[in-house]
This record gives C-alpha cells, sequence and structure tokens, in this order.
C-alpha cells in the first residue's frame, strides 16, 4: 500500500492572515478573528460609523478604511497615536470628549475580509470600504504629518483629516444630546443675554 500525503488543509480563517501577510505584508494575530498589528505599518483612526460617514463625504482620498459594527477605522501613518493628544490640542480640541481615539504600537485591528472575498475568516460586519491595493506601497498613501497642506503625492494631510474627524465627532456628540441618544451628558439651559 503505497503512502499518500493529503492535501493540505485550508487555514481556519479562509487564508485572511496569509492574505494580509504576503500581499501587503502586514503582521497579523492568529484568530479567530484574525487581527492586523497596528503601529508597524500604520496606526488606526477610529470614530463612530455615522461620523465616519459625514467625513468620507467631505474628505477626497483618506487611504483604506474599514468598518467593523458601529466603528470606522481609518489607516493612517504609523505614529499617529502618540501624536493625537497633541495634534488635537494644537487645533483646540483638547480637553473636549471627542469619540476619537487612535490605536498604534500594541494595538490590534480586527482584519475584515481581503477584497472580493466571501466567506469565513472575518466577524459579520467587519468590511472595507476603501480596500488596500496589493502591489501598491500603501503606506505612502496613508495620512500623514508630513504631508502637503491638501494632500499630494506623498497621501493626505493628517492634521486636515484629524481637524474634519474632530467636528464630524463633535457634531455627532451635540446631536445625540439634543435627539436622547447614547450620550449621558445632557446640555445645560442656556440663559439669553440682553442688553
Amino acid at each position: 500500500m503505497p503512502f499518500t500525503v493529503p492535501p493540505p488543509r485550508t487555514p481556519l480563517d479562509g487564508g485572511t492572515a496569509r492574505w494580509y501577510e504576503r500581499e501587503l505584508g502586514w503582521a497579523t494575530v492568529a484568530g479567530p478573528p484574525v487581527r492586523l498589528a497596528t503601529g508597524l505599518r500604520f496606526d488606526v483612526l477610529e470614530l463612530p460609523a455615522g461620523a465616519g460617514r459625514r467625513l468620507l463625504g467631505r474628505m477626497g482620498p483618506t487611504g483604506p478604511v474599514a468598518l467593523s459594527g458601529g466603528r470606522m477605522r481609518l489607516l493612517v501613518a504609523a505614529g499617529t497615536a502618540e501624536e493625537l493628544p497633541g495634534l488635537l490640542d494644537w487645533l483646540e480640541w483638547g480637553g473636549i470628549a471627542l469619540d476619537l481615539a487612535a490605536l498604534g504600537t500594541g494595538g490590534r485591528m480586527t482584519a475584515p475580509l481581503p477584497p472580493g472575498r466571501e466567506g469565513s475568516g472575518a466577524p459579520a460586519g467587519s468590511v472595507w470600504l476603501r480596500p488596500p491595493v496589493p502591489g501598491r506601497e500603501v503606506e505612502s498613501s496613508l495620512p500623514a504629518l508630513r504631508s502637503a497642506p491638501w494632500g499630494g503625492a506623498d497621501g493626505p494631510c493628517l492634521t486636515r483629516l484629524v481637524a474634519a474627524a474632530a467636528v464630524e465627532c463633535h457634531r455627532a456628540l451635540l446631536l445625540s444630546t439634543r435627539t436622547g441618544g447614547p450620550a449621558t451628558r445632557q446640555p445645560a439651559p442656556q440663559r439669553f443675554a440682553s442688553s
């Protein structure tokens, strides 16, 4: 009886981790679900999905964008997470409660299924809205502080992106307090000044 070797098994994640590692050179963390390591090749700017949709409507190119549950995740240049608090202060948003966060070194982002794939490997609702493109240097297209003021060959301007994201997050907070939405803080009644 001849000895036969069984064919290789399909990975449990449907090949998702392998795609990210081989096609884009991104580090993954074994799942399920497969997660992408942040802080190495990119950081992630994260905000509520509604605010993110309005942001994408205002902005031109942003680099890759994913949607996971009620959160939108914009890939930005590595190092952004450390710069975000200072950048928000400089933009005069410091001290204001915004639902805007960044994932940097040591962070993890749930990996959406690679573009054009269906099936298992990513949790329901984790999808690319603007997917990364294999064979292209993704990092050079990410928003960064070193970019020209309105974007350009080096990628979109991080300062402009963060300023617009802060406005949309603040707008979402104001609308939710007005409608009694998820925000817990109600605005104090305003008194009108008269002269």
